[in-house]
């Protein structure tokens, strides 16, 4: 008896010991820190006329062995890339122009990578005025799949940003084509939403184009979402 215990004790701890080891974890989301969110950055390193070396920070994350920092001039949509195992980077960009950037953690040992917020800012230069900041799409977001209301309407909103903080109006497109040409409203600075009307089994895009009292404008760039 006792010799058989010893046995059944010891394939349990064999097979304890031979136990699936736990999965590997996905990477964390990064905190941005600096640049900070719809500001001008200030303390980069001049190299020139028309450039400045920027240093982009954020916190660590969970679970990553690399951060990719991608940086995104908006007024051409080149993006630059980067990738480092720190919580920081610098990167030479141009002065007094709108970025975005984001950072995407990813782990070796899994293929599932996890993206940042995305946050804008100008580099400073030589602005007396600036630009609105692309509005930033709330709802519908890209690709989602929305349920119209019993008046079959769906409600269209964003957010706005504009350092001189002389937002004049915003022009909301709406169609079925893309991209869209319908003008279905021009609002006034402070009205960030907009009821449309729309039909079931049905795919539209839409843009909002910001603009202020100096005459600049702005695009939040094309969205689309499809009515159930």
């Amino acid at each position: 008896m006792k010799r058989n215990i010893f046995l059944i004790g010891a394939m349990l701890s064999l097979l304890i010991g031979c136990g699936k080891k736990d999965d590997p974890k996905p990477p964390g989301q990064v905190e941005l820190v600096f640049p900070e969110r719809n500001s001008e950055c200030t303390t980069g390193q001049s190299l020139g006329a028309s450039t400045s070396r920027v240093t982009f920070r954020w916190q660590e994350a969970k679970n990553v062995n690399t951060y990719e920092l991608r940086v995104t001039n908006l007024n051409t949509g080149s993006t630059q890339t980067i990738s480092t195992a720190a919580t920081s980077a610098n990167l030479p960009i141009e002065k007094g122009i709108p970025f975005s950037w984001q950072v995407r953690s990813r782990n070796n040992q899994v293929e599932q990578s996890i993206s940042s917020l995305v946050w804008n800012f100008y580099n400073s230069g030589f602005n007396t005025s600036f630009a609105p900041f692309p509005a930033d799409i709330i709802s519908p977001r890209m690709s989602q799949r929305v349920f119209k209301d019993i008046n079959n309407e769906i409600t269209l909103s964003w957010s706005a940003s504009d350092l001189d903080d002389d937002i004049s109006n915003f022009e909301v497109y709406l169609s079925t084509e893309n991209p869209p040409e319908d003008l279905v409203a021009t609002l006034v600075s402070d009205v960030l939403e907009q009821k449309v009307s729309v039909a079931p089994n049905t795919v539209y895009y839409w843009s909002v184009i910001t603009k202020d009292t100096e005459g600049n404008a702005t695009s939040s760039g094309i969205y689309t979402f499809k009515v159930l």
